[in-house]
């Protein structure tokens, strides 16, 4: 992804490279792909800092932030894939 940037950013013809290069479905999945991967991992991360200030560190508390974070980051993940495609 750095290097479609560098390369849309370096002339037109690299813009329209890329831009042709992103508009195929494998390209876009595999950019839904990445951007799915990093929603959940923020997810986690915003509950880890919660777990932090001392909310959710019994076992029941636990369990159920775990279910919380994988339906916030399917709802995410899907909402990701409707802006992508």
């Amino acid at each position: 992804m750095l290097y479609a940037l560098g390369k849309s950013l370096g002339s037109e013809e690299g813009f329209a490279d890329v831009k042709a290069t992103l508009t195929s479905p494998l390209a876009k999945f595999v950019a839904w792909g990445l951007l799915s991967a990093l929603l959940y991992h923020l997810v986690a991360g915003v509950r880890h800092l919660i777990m932090d200030m001392g909310i959710g560190e019994t076992l029941e508390g636990g369990t159920l932030g775990s279910k919380i974070i994988i339906a916030v980051s399917v709802v995410l993940i899907v909402l990701a894939g409707v802006w992508i495609w």
